[in-house]
């Protein structure tokens, strides 16, 4: 294929954990990126802070560490902690259009700041050996913030930006902004990769052919909701019986390995509920499933649950 596909960030799904059993079961994504790392505070890096990337935990799917920060002072020790690890690119968050992230000037919350930008690529440029790439909206308020950021982008030695054409206020509402996506890709000297409302095949193919020079591609919710579109992305086409399979085989593992990680019953609960928030979406009978799931107060109604839903063969949409 001459395309990548990228796994997003989701925090509090695409964990290690949920990363590794995906590309156990399923294929298409070619590398990820982590959900973000925030820094700590004093500068001080505990060991136990890093579990999610460490190298151990990541042999199946390549990964880019995300690391979310507004000053330079303090991405730069993570960084370099990261360096240390063997990962010699970095991910930084301009994008997280939450507004308990934004508020603080962090995420798509910098983008008015041109300025603070600007700083920030200058002071870490000059001392981290890692490759810089940037996962960011078009703004935080309006579209054409990223125009007057542009200059200062292409003036430094970012490897690639990942654009998700929609503002930081949009969330996830409302359509991408491709004709401001498309003008972007005419302004910036540095590789782009698309990022946004990714969900079939009609519409990727459409994508690329509106915008050959892409050549990768980032793909998050749609991924997680249905393990098979990235793999069916690049050829690979299954039958609902076969699907059904191997999803309930990779459900089991993921919620094996969870039981084995979380801390008690209740918090195992609330990530396959999270989990079947996205799951659910792929299935005609999803949406009833989803609701059951959450009434579930005991892990062995919510195995009861799953366990019924696929004797039922549901149907794929």
């Amino acid at each position: 294929m001459d395309f990548q596909l990228c796994l997003a960030p989701l925090k509090g799904v695409t964990d290690a954990v949920f990363r590794t059993t995906y590309a156990e079961f399923f294929d298409g994504i070619d590398w990820a990126v982590t959900p973000f790392l925030s820094t700590p505070k004093g500068g001080r890096i505990k060991p136990s802070y890093l579990k999610d990337v460490l190298p151990e935990n990541n042999r199946l799917m390549p990964i880019i560490p995300q690391v979310i920060s507004k000053r330079a002072e303090n991405f730069i020790p993570l960084g370099l902690a990261l360096l240390d690890l063997g990962y010699d690119r970095v991910n930084w968050n301009l994008g997280c259009p939450y507004p308990r992230v934004a508020k603080k000037g962090r995420g798509s919350g910098l983008l008015p700041d041109t300025a603070a930008i600007e700083r920030f690529l200058e002071r870490t440029s000059a001392v981290m050996p890692n490759r810089i790439c940037i996962k960011m909206r078009l703004g935080r308020y309006r579209t054409d913030e990223i125009f007057q950021l542009m200059p200062v982008l292409n003036s430094y030695p970012i490897e690639a930006i990942v654009i998700h054409p929609r503002t930081g206020v949009q969330m996830y509402q409302g359509s991408p902004h491709l004709d401001v996506f498309e003008r972007c890709l005419s302004l910036c000297r540095h590789p782009v990769i698309y990022n946004g409302d990714i969900v079939d095949r009609g519409g990727f193919d459409a994508l690329r052919r509106r915008f050959p020079e892409v050549r990768s591609w980032m793909i998050g919710r749609a991924a997680v909701a249905d393990p098979f579109l990235c793999g069916m992305l690049k050829g690979r086409i299954r039958q609902d019986s076969e699907k059904n399979e191997i999803f309930k085989a990779f459900h089991d593992a993921l919620y094996g390995r969870y039981s084995q990680k979380l801390f008690g019953p209740s918090h195992l609960l609330d990530r396959m509920k999270g989990l079947w928030a996205y799951f659910s979406r792929s299935f005609e009978q999803g949406d009833k499933v989803r609701k059951k799931i959450n009434k579930s107060q005991q892990v062995l109604r919510y195995e009861q649950i799953v366990e019924n839903f696929f004797k039922n063969e549901p149907v794929w949409k």
